[in-house]
């Protein structure tokens, strides 16, 4: 497995070729579908630690009509389903292109209120959220994942909360001490190895 295939999804290939492809996701009696392509994260399913993340946070989260940033969207799976089930307004963004395109989308086929746009993690977000949710490209780099989780403190209102998922073997209690130092942080589920997390800054 070399490099380039390990960065497909955090990276931009126009040359790659497409070959759409429709993913379903349920919750609650609520179906709802998303495009896939080649080029894009966990482009056949919906990842374990997205499903882990979406759902745990569907079941913490008592608020509805929220101010939503989705970092590193894909094709937008967690911006969508938090939207469409918190009745909220949703904005996400990614480094691909591809991804954007297909978010644009699948905001479109969901019926959700929201926007999408290539963004370099925050590099072109400018309001503040009540909530962050990110699945952080741990391939990236450790400075990447870093970046998504500690900068969010300049993108959350008051009480604000980010919301995040990582592998335990892909270095979580590593990134979890980073983050601590600079916000409250809490374990929210642990499963199959991964851990769902919030934290509150100061």
């Amino acid at each position: 497995m070399n490099g380039d295939f390990l960065e497909h999804y955090f990276t931009n290939n126009e040359f790659q070729k497409s070959e759409i492809r429709t993913i379903f996701y349920t919750y609650q009696n609520h179906k709802l579908s998303f495009l896939s392509d080649n080029g894009v994260f966990s482009k056949d399913k919906i990842d374990f630690g997205s499903r882990l993340l979406i759902e745990t946070f569907l079941e913490y989260e008592n608020r509805t009509n929220l101010e939503i940033l989705d970092v590193g969207c894909g094709y937008g799976f967690l911006g969508i389903v938090a939207g469409f089930f918190k009745k909220s307004n949703i904005t996400m963004c990614d480094v691909n292109k591809r991804a954007i395109h297909l978010t644009e989308q699948n905001i479109t086929r969901n019926q959700v209120k929201g926007v999408a746009f290539v963004s370099n993690t925050y590099e072109k977000i400018e309001q503040q959220y009540d909530i962050i949710l990110t699945n952080p490209p741990i391939r990236a780099g450790k400075k990447v994942v870093l970046d998504i989780l500690l900068n969010a403190k300049n993108h959350l209102k008051e009480k604000g909360r980010l919301w995040f998922v990582i592998r335990k073997d892909q270095g979580a209690k590593t990134i979890l001490k980073e983050v601590e130092k600079v916000a409250k942080c809490q374990i929210i589920k642990k499963e199959k190895g991964f851990y769902v997390m919030t934290s509150e800054f100061s």
